[in-house]
């Protein structure tokens, strides 16, 4: 592809966070380095008018085309680049989020390490972000390069964290080494195998293998260094880990006794609550009681006798009136008087006479029978008073009652 700014501006448009990606541009624009300055004024201008994340990647590839011009002798890139390197960053690291900042942060960290650029420039690229730093009320100023682990509101690090850090750096160094010494030895083994291109002579080719196994090696001893960073950085996590879940264990403990605890402690509140309420309802059902009855302990009633009967009304007790007579065709009559007519007994005839009514002899006066009369004429059955009342006496009677009958008896 020929290089215009129209094919600069979709190679930056096409990249991406992948790391091929940004090799592949990268020696795409190196292979143009007669026009470093337009590019870098086209990279700059990208830098303005993308969003954060898309300017992480431009200034990778930045970093990218620095570090292999550096490496190479070239030093077109990093004349174009000294003189707007500062502005770009800054405008890549205002108003990105906290996670862009700290990866901006290690890119100039890398810079510095590596002296891809001289120090006054760097120290410009610090002045512009520290400049942003200050602008923020929220943010504390946070050195350049600074750690995943390094407490933002405070500032310092934890103790248990501190023996992390350089193992942290040398994984973030030995990472960036490593990327790119693996992605050039690669591209380079697949360009030599390329079966579509003309195959050179076979001492040109020799040559190119030759150098093509020193980038093999050179990169193979990166990434082993990268390795055994990684590890070590392992071994402290793990020993950080081992740490942490033997807390745990102790913590869970304590915490199991406090819940027993907790329990133990819900059910006694629940039994003092329980009798509490018991003794309330007991006071409650006593002054009930006492409010009802005018005391706690109710005697138990005794239950009603009647009083005994006597046969014989005492004497001085006030006499019945006599029944009310009742007068039919016959006369006067009284209810003493009405007996039942006992079957098959005569009634003998009654005549009338000139003195009035006739009577037979065994119904007049003085004619040997049962009856009585009165001065009206009225008849009324004898009662025989003589009786032996005496009799009773020796019968289970109380001594007030034996002794009336006896009295009566002699009367």
């Amino acid at each position: 592809m020929a290089y215009t700014d129209d094919a600069v501006k979709a190679k930056l448009s096409a990249l991406n966070e992948t790391q091929e990606s940004i090799v592949t541009v990268a020696q795409w624009v190196m292979f143009h380095r007669r026009h470093a300055d337009r590019t870098a004024q086209i990279w700059l201008q990208k830098i303005r008018d993308s969003p954060p994340l898309k300017r992480l990647n431009l200034v990778y590839l930045a970093n990218e085309v620095s570090q292999q011009s550096k490496a190479r002798g070239r030093e077109e890139f990093l004349i174009a680049f000294a003189p707007i390197v500062a502005e770009a960053t800054a405008t890549a690291y205002k108003g990105s989020s906290n996670d862009i900042q700290q990866k901006l942060r290690r890119v100039v960290e890398v810079w510095r390490q590596r002296n891809v650029f001289e120090g006054p420039i760097l120290d410009a690229v610090d002045a512009r972000v520290n400049e942003i730093d200050k602008t923020r009320s929220t943010t504390k100023k946070q050195p350049l390069g600074g750690s995943l682990f390094r407490d933002s509101s405070s500032g310092s690090i934890p103790s248990e964290l501190q023996p992390l850090v350089p193992l942290q750096v040398a994984v973030n160094k030995a990472t960036i080494a490593a990327n790119s010494s693996s992605v050039r030895a690669t591209s380079e083994y697949d360009k030599m195998h390329d079966t579509t291109e003309l195959q050179p002579a076979p001492p040109v080719r020799a040559a190119r293998l030759s150098q093509l196994r020193k980038s093999l090696i050179a990169a193979e001893s990166v990434m082993t260094e990268l390795i055994k960073s990684r590890q070590e950085m392992i071994d402290g996590l793990e020993k950080i880990l081992g740490m942490h879940r033997s807390e745990k264990a102790k913590e869970m403990s304590v915490s199991e006794q406090l819940t027993e605890k907790r329990v133990k402690t819900d059910i006694e509140k629940r039994e003092v609550e329980d009798a509490i309420m018991h003794n309330m309802t007991e006071d409650h059902s006593a002054s009930h009681e006492f409010a009802e009855g005018g005391e706690f302990d109710r005697p138990e009633a005794e239950a009603l006798t009647p009083p005994p009967v006597e046969s014989i009304t005492p004497e001085g007790s006030p006499k019945p009136e006599p029944p009310q007579q009742q007068t039919t065709s016959h006369g006067p009559f009284t209810e003493e008087q009405e007996e039942p007519i006992p079957q098959g007994l005569v009634i003998p005839d009654i005549t009338q006479s000139d003195n009035g009514l006739a009577l037979p002899d065994d119904l007049s006066p003085g004619g040997g029978n049962d009856f009585d009369f009165g001065a009206n004429g009225s008849k009324r059955r004898k009662v025989a008073h003589e009786e032996d009342y005496a009799q009773y006496a020796a019968g289970d009677l109380d001594a007030d009652v034996a002794a009336l009958i006896a009295q009566q008896a002699k009367q």
